[in-house]
C-alpha cells in the first residue's frame, strides 16, 4: 500500500520543521563543544587534583634529575675514592 501523497504546503511545513529542529540540534551541539573546551572551566572545577599532579610531577621530574645527576656525578666521586 503506497504512503498517502502530501501536499507541496505539507512538504515545506515539514522541511521547515526539520530546519528549526536542525537549529537548534546545532546550538545544543556547540554549547557542549564550548563547554568540552573550555581548560579554564574544567581547571578551575579539578583545581584540587591539578595542584596535586603538579607537585606530584615537580618531584618525579626534580627527582629523576637528581638521580640521574647522582649516577653520573656520583660515580666519579667513588671511582675517586677507591684509588
Amino acid at each position: 500500500m503506497p504512503a498517502p501523497a502530501r501536499t507541496p504546503e505539507q512538504i515545506r511545513a515539514s522541511i521547515e520543521a526539520n530546519r528549526k529542529e536542525l537549529g537548534a540540534s546545532l546550538e545544543s551541539l556547540r554549547d557542549q563543544v564550548e563547554e568540552l573546551t573550555d581548560w579554564r572551566k574544567q581547571l578551575a572545577a579539578k583545581q584540587r587534583e591539578a595542584i596535586i599532579a603538579a607537585a606530584v610531577t615537580g618531584f618525579v621530574l626534580g627527582g629523576g634529575v637528581a638521580a640521574v645527576g647522582g649516577i653520573l656525578f656520583g660515580r666519579k666521586r667513588r671511582k675517586k675514592r677507591r684509588r
